[in-house]
């Protein structure tokens, strides 16, 4: 099979960043990434980035990113040079124009609006992305910085200074603890520095347990999470992580996550107890084939990989040559 089958519910919001992808257990990606975001050093003009964080992959391969020290989400379609400002990028500061070291960033296809973590001003905002000038505060007073949405449209938002991860339903303004939310520590209940989420079709929530050097699972209802990768402390071996960030996770379970530490994407099987390197393992740089503290993750319908590349401040492109 060469290309990756895709799967659609129907009357459902397709979910974020690869859950519908149906990926074989021993898929490989072509080790040389391919540039689709700046790459043309620290910066802030329109083809540069500067600390990207998260991003959000459209069904067209136009890559949204989170790009954190511009203070700015910027939108490149496949294949440009250059990239459009579609929220923020009137300096740092909290007014409704303005971001302040936005974290994440996500499409919600149903408002045809962007969802963005403005980490700094501890808020979650609405931006349209039909004109640029409708705006508005979801949730305030909160530390966030990853986030997702579930097919039946809820929002899941990661609150670092409670170490937890809340949910949203639609209409819902206080939300409810779907992971963590009992103090940071390393216990099954605890997180320790959350970054970055991701919800299946079954509404468990994987978590990047950052200062723990795991993923967490928490299925839905849970008291306590399950490590699906990591978890043996600090390190760069095949059962260890260090400060994951970014987590993906495919129809079979199989957990993605970007080993940033390790500068490296692991791809854990579901139930293992170890993982395998899918992309780098060479080492920190800035090579085609290397990575630099890899932050957001994501797939495009196609099974093809995209890793935002902090340090390098791109965003690469990893394309899938195997697939089964």
């Amino acid at each position: 099979m060469s290309a990756v089958d895709i799967k659609h519910p129907s009357n459902k919001i397709i979910p974020l960043r690869g859950c519908s992808i149906d990926i074989h257990p021993n898929a490989r990606w072509k080790q040389n990434g391919l540039t689709v975001a700046g790459g043309n050093e620290q910066g802030n003009e329109i083809n540069q980035l500067s600390n990207p964080l998260g991003l959000y992959v459209d069904d067209d391969q136009t890559v949204y990113v989170a790009d954190q020290s511009n203070h700015r989400i910027v939108e490149w379609k496949s294949g440009a040079a250059s990239g459009q400002v579609v929220a923020g990028g009137n300096g740092k500061g909290n007014g409704v124009h303005q971001l302040s070291d936005p974290f994440d960033v996500i499409v919600d296809k149903e408002r045809d609006s962007l969802i963005i973590s403005d980490s700094l001003n501890c808020r979650v905002v609405r931006w349209s992305r039909r004109n640029g000038t409708s705006r508005e505060t979801i949730f305030s007073n909160i530390v966030c910085v990853g986030l997702t949405m579930d097919v039946n449209g809820s929002l899941y938002v990661v609150d670092s200074g409670q170490a937890k991860v809340r949910r949203y339903r639609r209409g819902e303004y206080q939300g409810t603890v779907a992971a963590g939310g009992n103090g940071q520590g390393n216990r099954l209940d605890r997180l320790n520095g959350p970054r970055h989420v991701f919800v299946d079709r079954d509404h468990s929530v994987y978590v990047s347990d950052l200062g723990n050097h795991r993923v967490m699972k928490w299925m839905e209802g849970a008291k306590e999470g399950i490590v699906v990768a990591g978890g043996q402390g600090e390190g760069n071996g095949l059962t260890q992580l260090s400060f994951p960030q970014g987590v993906v996770v495919d129809q079979l379970g199989t957990v993605y996550v970007a080993d940033r530490g390790n500068a490296r994407v692991m791809r854990w099987l579901n139930g293992a107890t170890q993982g395998s390197v899918i992309v780098d393992g060479n080492g920190k740089g800035g090579q085609s084939n290397q990575l630099y503290d890899p932050f957001g993750l994501s797939f495009d319908k196609h099974g093809n990989l995209y890793v935002v590349d902090n340090v390098n401040n791109r965003v690469q492109k990893f394309n899938i040559e195997f697939n089964g």
